[in-house]
C-alpha cells in the first residue's frame, strides 16, 4: 500500500523512535498523523517539528494501559478524521536488573506497556482495518525480541512476544489485505536508553537510522524488518551458535560481580519451612 495521502498513528510518538517514525512519515507525504503519548507537552513539541511537511497533526494524549479511555479515543479519531490506514505500535518502557534483583511493579509496568496496551489498541484499530479491507500493522520490538540478555529477562520476555503476536496476526489478516510486520532495531540511542547500563561492545544506533529502515521494509512489504548490522550478525550468529552467543552476552552484560547475595526474607521463609 502507498502511505502517500494516508492516516498513520503512532504510538510512543513522543520521543525516539516513534517521534523519529513521525517525521518520517511526514517526510513520506503521509496526509494526517494521530500522534499518541502520555505527554501531550511533548506530542506538541513533535507536532510544531512536523508542521513543515504540510501534514495535518492530531494529539492523543493517551495512558495506553487505560483501555477504556483508549477505546473512547480510537472511536472518535475514526469517526472524526476517517479510516487509520497504518497502525505503528512504538510504545514501550525498559527496566534493568537481574531477574532476582527485579521490581514487580517494575515488571508489571513492562507487561502492561509493552505487550498487553499493544494488543489492546491493536484490536481496536484491526477490526475497523477489516471493515475497509486494508491497513498496514507494525509492531516495534527489538532484536532482544530474537535474542535475550541477561539482565533485561522481562523487557526480552515482551519482545519474544511481540515477534510470535506479529506473526500470528499476520497469517489472520492477510486475507483481509492487512500487512502485519516486525520492526526489530538493535539498542538505539533514545532517553529510554540513557538510564540503562550498556553492553559491552555494542554501539547505539540514531532513531532516525530505524525510521529509514521501517520505510524501506515497507516499500519491500517486508514481513521483519531488521535494523543494523549487529542485529544481522547477533541473529546469523543465534542461527550458526547459539552456545557461543550466549557466552558472549554473558560475557557482555553490565552483570555485578559474582557474589552471595543474601535475601533476609528468604531465609525466614526457608526457616520456617523446616
Amino acid at each position: 500500500m502507498d502511505i502517500q495521502g494516508k492516516t498513520a498513528l503512532i504510538t510512543g510518538a513522543s520521543r525516539g523512535i516513534g517521534r523519529a517514525i513521525a517525521l518520517e512519515l511526514a517526510k513520506q507525504k503521509v496526509k494526517r498523523l494521530l500522534l499518541v503519548a502520555r505527554n501531550c507537552q511533548r506530542l506538541a513539541e513533535v507536532a510544531k517539528e512536523i508542521e513543515a511537511f504540510d501534514t495535518e497533526v492530531i494529539l492523543l494524549p493517551l495512558d495506553l494501559t487505560q483501555t477504556v479511555e483508549v477505546n473512547i479515543a480510537i472511536a472518535k479519531a475514526w469517526r472524526d478524521y476517517g479510516p487509520i490506514h497504518l497502525l505503528v505500535n512504538c510504545a514501550g518502557v525498559a527496566h534493568q536488573s537481574t531477574f532476582l534483583d527485579s521490581k514487580p511493579s517494575n515488571v508489571q509496568e513492562e507487561l502492561e506497556t509493552n505487550l498487553v496496551s499493544m494488543y489492546t489498541i491493536t484490536r481496536l484499530v484491526a477490526r475497523r482495518m477489516v471493515t475497509q479491507q486494508q491497513g498496514i500493522i507494525v509492531n516495534v520490538s527489538s532484536l532482544m525480541g530474537k535474542v535475550a540478555a541477561p539482565t533485561m529477562a522481562t523487557y526480552s520476555a515482551t519482545k519474544f512476544a511481540i515477534v510470535g503476536f506479529t506473526q500470528a496476526l499476520r497469517g489472520e489478516l492477510a486475507e483481509h489485505n492487512i500487512q502485519v510486520t516486525a520492526l526489530l532495531p538493535s539498542l538505539t540511542d533514545t532517553d529510554m536508553v540513557k538510564d540503562l547500563q550498556l553492553f559491552r561492545w555494542v554501539l547505539p544506533m540514531t532513531s532516525q537510522k530505524v525510521a529509514t529502515a521501517l520505510i524501506n521494509g515497507l516499500q519491500q512489504e517486508s514481513t521483519e524488518i531488521l535494523v543494523g548490522w549487529q542485529s544481522h550478525l547477533a541473529v546469523w550468529c543465534n542461527r550458526i551458535a547459539p552456545w557461543l552467543l550466549e557466552k558472549i552476552l554473558l560475557i557482555a552484560a553490565p552483570l555485578p560481580k559474582n557474589q552471595p547475595r543474601y535475601y533476609p526474607q528468604l531465609r525466614r521463609a526457608d526457616a520456617t519451612s523446616r
